[in-house]
């Protein structure tokens, strides 16, 4: 990533962290040709590297968030355990809730911006000022993920 984009990710973390909250913050690129989804920016580069990769499964998720282009929340590790592999790891990291909100560009989806807290942290409310801070950030989130915004 360039330092443009590396500012473009920070701005956006402290954003959500001071208005919405998130222990974890990540944003990830959709990287279709080798089926995976790559780390762009992390707020925890020892637990999750910024060189990480998840496969991009075809099931309830990326019907919602990459088909759908809507945002994921579970606020149980329950909800969100049978979707990611690595829910033990977000749970030692003492996280049990997410959110999953899609940079759309171009009609596609081209990243996500995730979001790792506490049991029930992800009310309604929080969840929409946190879509409303990435949707302010589009267009320098989708130029950050090297797509450039074309919607």
């Amino acid at each position: 990533m360039t330092a443009d984009a590396d500012r473009t990710f920070e701005r956006l973390h402290r954003a959500i962290a001071d208005e919405v909250g998130a222990i974890i913050f990540t944003v990830s690129m959709l990287d279709r040709k080798a089926g995976v989804s790559r780390r762009a920016y992390t707020s925890h580069p020892d637990d999750y590297p910024v060189t990480g990769t998840k496969p991009m499964d075809e099931n309830a998720w990326s019907a919602q968030v990459i088909d759908g282009r809507r945002t994921f929340v579970a606020n149980t590790t329950e909800e969100f355990a049978p979707l990611f592999f690595d829910h033990a790891l977000i749970n030692a990291l003492g996280c049990q809730s997410a959110v999953n909100i899609p940079v759309v560009a171009g009609g596609d989806v081209v990243g996500t911006v995730n979001l790792l807290d506490v049991e029930g942290h992800y009310t309604p409310a929080r969840v929409a000022r946190a879509e409303a801070l990435v949707a302010a950030a589009a267009a320098g989130l989708a130029a950050a993920l090297g797509t450039g915004q074309r919607d």
